[in-house]
């Protein structure tokens, strides 16, 4: 980890395409400034985490349960037409 210290309107760089800059610093916090392309997304780390948290989650789901749910949430009218469907 590369530790910096910054004052306030002071930046750093991170390869061509993203600036940090200290905007602003009061009562034990630092607000950044950040600028960069926007093909770059940017998210708050605890966002990331809820994120992947939910990824796993999901992926934890068992493929027969899954199914079952499936059937209890399908409109009622796409089981008829899934019917004929393998009926043809």
């Amino acid at each position: 980890m590369l530790v910096l210290t910054r004052r306030r309107g002071q930046a750093i760089c991170i390869g061509d395409d993203i600036r940090i800059v200290v905007t602003r610093i009061e009562d034990g916090q630092v607000r950044l400034g950040i600028e960069s392309a926007h093909h770059v997304t940017i998210l708050r780390e605890e966002l990331l985490e809820s994120v992947r948290h939910a990824n796993r989650s999901a992926q934890a789901v068992v493929p027969v349960e899954f199914g079952q749910w499936l059937q209890s949430h399908r409109p009622p009218n796409q089981d008829a037409a899934n019917n004929q469907e393998e009926q043809k």
